[in-house]
């Protein structure tokens, strides 16, 4: 299932410039130089930031995701032209062999069974060519962060290409290791309400751990998120 904020057009849309911060993909940008790789998947890819971000800079970006309307608001940016992308995901994807697969922001998070996370990671180890290396973000349950996702704490107004859009999100239930929350836009053009629910879940650093093992991983290291410094790990594993 896609969330409809990636689903839905008119929301994917906007989905850029009502999350204008992603300081986040400089890190990861920064990470693709600090391996010296060149051969670069983008799982989970949405809009295309990071994909376009390292098209741009000479990296061969693969970027896959399962929702069409994010891909195609992809597909207008800057250097996407460089960008193969893919409608579809990690379990779907044709043969490759890259250096580095990326997995940016709450992608890791939204496979909620434990099946559903072992074949994404199952197709990302398949994709890597050996030694290649795994790098994604997954949040702390230890730090609550879902206690932040109030509509105080997010509302929002913009001015997006002469449309005023209204946002805001709200928790809606907490079962951990499962959280659940609404996204709210209303579209000042012609009153249009349009909601998005979204789970996340909330995986303990052992059970990552133990599921990229499953896979063939090893976990080299486990490095913090400069942009959410003490809320996330990132994990860098290699495919034996």
């Amino acid at each position: 299932m896609v969330d409809d904020l990636f689903g839905v057009p008119r929301l994917a849309a906007v989905y850029d410039a009502l999350d204008p911060d992603r300081g986040d993909l400089e890190h990861y940008a920064a990470i693709v130089e600090e391996f010296g790789v060149r051969r670069v998947l983008d799982v989970g890819c949405g809009t295309g930031e990071l994909s376009c971000l390292l098209a741009g800079s000479g990296v061969d970006v693969t970027g896959v995701d399962p929702a069409a309307a994010s891909l195609e608001v992809a597909r207008g940016k800057e250097f996407a032209d460089r960008v193969h992308w893919i409608h579809g995901d990690a379990t779907t994807l044709p043969p490759l062999q890259v250096e580095l697969a990326l997995m940016t922001g709450n992608v890791a998070q939204v496979f909620l069974t434990d099946e559903d996370w072992a074949a994404t990671v199952r197709g990302v180890h398949a994709a890597l060519q050996p030694g290649g290396r795994f790098v994604f973000e997954t949040r702390d349950p230890a730090r609550r962060q879902w206690e932040e996702w109030t509509r105080e704490q997010t509302h929002q107004i913009r001015q997006i290409e002469g449309e005023t859009v209204e946002a805001w999100g709200e928790l809606l239930s907490v079962e951990l290791p499962y959280v659940t929350f609404r996204g709210t836009y209303v579209f000042g053009s012609d009153g249009a309400v349009l909601t998005s629910n979204s789970t996340l879940r909330f995986r303990e650093r052992d059970e990552v751990d133990a599921s990229l093992a499953a896979a063939g991983f090893v976990v080299d290291e486990v490095r913090g998120a400069p942009d959410r410094p003490g809320k996330e790990w990132v994990f860098v594993a290699r495919r034996l």
